[in-house]
């Protein structure tokens, strides 16, 4: 299992995708972070990349790389090495390299610009978003043989959880306006790992006065420890919960 973890990585981070996609994010943290004459601005200017690029780049290149590899996993399946030790193999490689990847990116810019608790938060929220879509990915490429359809379908994961969940959730608070709806918003920010990173961000940088009084009800909750164990628990789950479903769909796959 650790060599074909070993692999996958150095495999991985020798592809020209990871490397633009590392350079591209270390430019622009240094961009953003020499622009802007106050660090605090500079993190939310970030923040856009890291809850779009980030999901974006994690679960396309995933998917193509898992799918790209198929004469590697067919190999490994004919050897005596237990199906989700490969599949789980695959995943820590995958996670690893692209988690490396926005560290040395993202990670060491703003650990240079804001070394305190809301760059620790950006940096590990970053780590932790960037597995939760490989984990998805391996889940729609197990799901999907077709790579066209596998490709499209982890491409409407991700415009689901960026830009339509968003949409719904205000859909619902006009149609409701009428109704209290700011404590059941902290249960629906639940089934979006993107929103729920968001939230987290912005109330370590103290801007949830701007989001009025659901920001109020946000920072209450969140901004306990309860609420900071609730979100991780939350998070935590999201990687769990795919990778675990996709290592099942593995196993009994018919390759």
């Amino acid at each position: 299992m650790n060599k074909i973890i070993k692999y996958v990585i150095s495999d991985i981070l020798r592809n020209k995708i990871v490397i633009i996609y590392t350079l591209f994010l270390l430019a622009a943290s240094f961009t953003i972070f020499g622009v802007e004459d106050n660090s605090s601005k500079g993190l939310l200017s970030l923040l856009n990349i890291i809850l779009i690029v980030v999901p974006l780049v994690s679960i396309i290149f995933s998917a193509i790389y898992v799918y790209n590899s198929a004469e590697f996993i067919e190999l490994l399946v004919s050897q005596p090495i237990r199906r989700k030790s490969i599949w789980l193999s695959l995943f820590a490689g995958l996670a690893a390299s692209l988690s490396l990847a926005f560290f040395i990116g993202v990670g060491i810019p703003v650990l240079i610009y804001q070394a305190n608790t809301i760059g620790f938060t950006m940096v590990l929220t970053g780590i932790v978003l960037s597995i939760i879509f490989v984990s998805l990915a391996l889940l729609a490429s197990v799901k999907t043989r077709d790579k066209a359809k596998g490709i499209g379908s982890v491409i409407m994961l991700w415009l689901y959880f960026s830009l339509l969940f968003d949409g719904f959730v205000l859909f619902l608070l006009f149609q409701f306006s009428d109704y209290p709806l700011e404590k059941p918003m902290i249960a629906v920010s639940a089934l979006n790992p993107i929103d729920l990173s968001r939230i987290l961000i912005l109330l370590q940088l103290d801007v949830s006065a701007m989001m009025g009084y659901t920001g109020a009800v946000f920072k209450d909750f969140f901004g306990t420890p309860a609420g900071f164990l609730f979100s991780s628990g939350i998070l935590v789950l999201w990687v769990i919960l795919p990778l675990w479903y996709s290592a099942r769909k593995f196993d009994s796959k018919d390759l």
